[in-house]
């Protein structure tokens, strides 16, 4: 077996499809989010303009989380010491926990390494702990949900992409008796449009199944005091089981779920993937609990963030660029092609200075290939000016606009 050919015959294949990433090795400025540093190929360092984080509000810069940790990793030190129930429970992990409770009004929270884990951990343990269960899981859940009900192993439909009747088709067909889980997000990340959680609710009480949410892309962004989009509409009482991440606009790093007390015991007595994992270092955690209550208090920032996002989309559409339609923060412009994708992004980053990540396949479908942008509080006219002339002059340079429209 030529094992080292085989590796590298599967990174051309990636490469021939034009879909191989290349890691940008970024040096962010603490307070001056989103200037950050490049190093790039021949060794300089440039100034660059970061459009693609998520760490959507700057949090992951903010002064009241870096005090917050300086002060834990002062108090404590650096790592946790194992495991959950091996010497890794600190004070700051049960206090984040009861900040994450509070945040979204249930009776308890778990916490995990990241969201990936925490969906895929928590969908793969509710068929331990409910026999028989069939998931129900919208066509465009993270790859995280897809994974955690892959290894569930019991039977699963796929409901077209916010299709509520096609849904219940599903539900009605599936046996009476039957335990059901109805996984969905609340803001899909690449497409940024918005679920009709309410509705969902409805079906999952009309035909006896549990809700699982994802919020990651919401908690922090949406509602009175950051809990997401289920806040927002007013149905948080109502959803059963809601994920969520530290690591996008609470701007750390970890996941959790938050559900009834019941259920969170269940999953944290049943879990591999919580049980057998190192927990998260205590100065995370700090950091955390400081970001998630300044949040809850600060709905100024949350409002700024919206209207930078929605200035942003108008100069875009004012400039004629394909924007791709997004009722969220997160602003998608199409492309349509892997190789001009990473084109136009490399142009971007060479030339003027903007950092944005291509978004390919597999995160997005082939022929849908585009830029992500994200823009943050901290994101001002200026920038976006600067943006805007970029993208117009990259777009006519390399001869994709009318492809890309």
């Amino acid at each position: 077996m030529e094992y080292k050919a085989r590796f590298e015959a599967a990174v051309d294949q990636v490469k021939a499809e034009g879909r191989y990433r290349v890691f940008a090795d970024l040096r962010r400025q603490r307070g001056d989010f989103p200037h950050a540093t490049w190093r790039a190929p021949d060794g300089a360092d440039k100034d660059i303009i970061i459009w693609c984080s998520n760490d959507y509000l700057g949090m992951g810069q903010h002064p009241c989380v870096i005090e917050a940790m300086h002060k834990a990793i002062d108090a404590v030190g650096a790592g946790a010491g194992g495991t959950r129930n091996i010497s890794g429970t600190t004070r700051y992990h049960v206090e984040l926990e009861e900040e994450i409770s509070d945040l979204h009004g249930k009776d308890g929270a778990l916490l995990f390494t990241s969201g990936y884990i925490a969906n895929e951990a928590t969908l793969a343990t509710l068929a331990k702990i409910l026999p028989g269960c069939i998931f129900f899981s919208d066509a465009l859940n993270h790859a995280s949900m897809i994974e955690g009900i892959r290894r569930a192993g019991t039977p699963k439909h796929i409901w077209r992409h916010n299709d509520l009747e096609h849904l219940e088709e599903l539900l009605a067909a599936a046996p009476v008796d039957a335990p059901k889980v109805i996984a969905f997000e609340s803001v899909y990340s690449m497409d940024g449009d918005v679920s009709d959680i309410s509705q969902v609710c409805d079906l999952a009480k009309k035909y006896g199944a549990i809700t699982y949410l994802d919020e990651v892309h919401a908690v922090g962004l949406y509602g009175a005091r950051g809990a997401g989009i289920a806040e927002r509409d007013g149905v948080m009482d109502r959803v059963d089981i809601i994920n969520g991440t530290l690591g996008k606009a609470f701007g750390l790093m970890g996941g959790y779920v938050s559900a009834s007390a019941a259920m969170i015991d269940a999953i944290r007595s049943h879990a591999p993937g919580f049980i057998f994992t190192t927990s998260l270092a205590p100065t995370l955690a700090a950091g955390a609990i400081a970001s998630i209550r300044h949040l809850k208090q600060n709905n100024a920032l949350r409002e700024k963030h919206q209207e930078r996002a929605l200035r942003l989309k108008t100069l875009l559409r004012e400039a004629g660029l394909p924007l791709m339609p997004s009722q969220t923060h997160v602003v998608p412009l199409l492309v349509g092609d892997p190789v001009a994708c990473k084109a136009v992004t490399d142009e971007l980053l060479t030339s003027y200075g903007i950092y944005v990540q291509p978004i390919n396949y597999p995160t997005v479908p082939r022929g849908t290939e585009r830029l992500r942008l994200t823009p943050s509080p901290l994101h001002d006219d200026a920038l976006m000016a600067a943006l805007i002339d970029a993208l117009q002059v990259v777009w006519a340079r390399l001869g994709i606009a009318a492809r890309a429209a």
